[in-house]
């Protein structure tokens, strides 16, 4: 007898994953203001802009224009509206302003741009739209007036960031600055992080560089560990070991710290996942749904800030933190997007982690644009949901990593552009970078 064909919902690997960017590339046209081009930081009503989402919008324009999603002229326009609206912004040591120093505030109102919530400027989340800016400015290199704009104006507005004035009279970069009360008591100077895109940009700057000191003093601190039998720099939150490695490409480039452990931050990025399956196989917390197909713990939306005794054990949720594996904080809450933008590291552990929360865990029903942003099956809640507790919004910080590293993953377009922007490659030299790509002319 003839067995029945094998029936793949989601058609091949490639096939998958080009469903699922198209399916999130959306967030980055209809969660935008129409006048001022700023990316909503969540799909929440009234939800204010992140300056990060705004920066991972940018650069996901690119792949849109790459996968034919959306025209070159539309990205074009799109990007303009943006960098126009940047560069016009008020800075100042106003409450109200859009930035000070030309770094930017976390969030800004979506019409106005105008500063909200009492948030702090943000260096990093700054940086994070800067590396867009420059993306942008490094793919439309034709002699076309509008793309010499956007060339000029992502320019302009990487070189008027004054990094020097943000390390406070110190060697290392403060995490932030308010109106009125001035800068953080914190700064980027101990454990690995998401700084790595940013030192490398402030140590690139042409107008405003800072020296390699403080970076060392930072990478002094790196924390080797060895973690189910597997050996790298340590932290716990997922992202963290992925979003420099959007616009980066770190493969066989090392400077002092990795040359010393022998391994690049990209294999480290493929240990770090691999850490966090080993975690969930293992399951000490004994959190329902962990397992080989079910991980990804990393700076997410959570069920909310409260304890609960379920079977006899004590849980304690939070809400949006940085979760991490394994020494936590950890409340059994689950994001996928973590799990995708891991895919340049360990497709071979990621793929089959995809497939399963499309098929098995049906994470993409609930919401607009792709995969939920976390869920909880742990938390005690009444839904009909099989997976129990999902978030209810998405967020651009999260939407943006699925595009761009599927992108990277399948065709290292992000990476490529980069290699272009000489600023990428100065810092890097600086830091003390070396091998790789760096020995190549472009």
């Amino acid at each position: 007898m003839r067995s029945l064909p094998v029936i793949n919902p989601q058609g091949t690997d490639a096939e998958m994953l080009d469903n699922l960017l198209r399916e999130t590339f959306p967030y980055f046209l209809h969660e935008v203001n129409e006048t001022t081009g700023l990316i909503a930081d969540k799909t929440m009503p009234g939800s204010p802009s992140s300056i990060a989402a705004v920066g991972m919008g940018l650069s996901s324009y690119v792949v849109g224009v790459k996968r034919n999603i959306i025209s070159r002229g539309e990205a074009i326009q799109r990007t303009l509206k943006i960098l126009r609206f940047f560069y016009n912004s008020h800075q100042g040591l106003e409450a109200n302003a859009t930035g000070f120093k030309r770094f930017y505030y976390h969030f800004l109102d979506m019409k106005t741009g105008e500063r909200v919530w009492d948030c702090e400027l943000s260096t990093v989340d700054s940086t994070f739209f800067i590396a867009g800016a420059l993306t942008a400015a490094n793919y439309f290199l034709s002699d076309t007036k509008d793309e010499k704009e956007i060339r000029e104006l992502a320019d302009a507005l990487y070189r008027r960031v004054d990094w020097q004035w943000a390390l406070n009279g110190t060697k290392t970069i403060c995490l932030g600055w308010k109106s009125g009360s001035g800068f953080l008591p914190y700064h980027w100077n101990t454990d690995y992080s998401e700084a790595l895109l940013m030192y490398t940009l402030a140590m690139g700057s042409p107008t405003f560089p800072i020296g390699a000191e403080g970076y060392r003093q930072w990478t002094a601190t790196f924390q080797w560990k060895k973690l189910y039998g597997i050996e790298h720099l340590y932290s716990g939150p997922l992202f963290i070991h992925q979003l420099s490695h959007v616009w980066i490409d770190f493969r066989g480039i090392h400077d002092d710290f990795n040359g010393k452990v022998g391994i690049d931050y990209f294999e480290n990025s493929r240990r770090a996942t691999q850490v966090q399956q080993a975690y969930a196989i293992e399951n000490k917390p004994g959190f329902l749904h962990y397992g080989k197909y079910c991980w990804g713990f990393t700076a997410s939306d959570g069920p909310g800030e409260e304890s609960a005794t379920i079977n006899e054990k004590l849980r304690t949720f939070y809400d949006y933190i940085a979760r991490g594996a394994p020494f936590g904080p950890d409340d059994g809450t689950v994001a996928p997007w973590a799990v995708v933008a891991s895919l340049p590291f360990a497709p071979d552990i990621v793929l089959d982690t995809i497939r399963h929360a499309i098929e098995r865990l049906d994470l993409k029903k609930h919401k607009w644009y792709g995969f939920d942003a976390s869920f909880n099956p742990t938390y005690p809640v009444k839904t009909q949901n099989h997976i129990g507790w999902v978030s209810p919004w998405q967020f651009g910080l999260n939407q943006g990593p699925i595009i761009l590293m599927i992108e990277n993953y399948e065709s290292g377009l992000l990476w490529e552009i980069m290699k272009r922007c000489p600023y990428i490659k100065a810092g890097l030299l600086v830091a003390g970078f070396s091998g790789g790509w760096l020995n190549t002319e472009r």
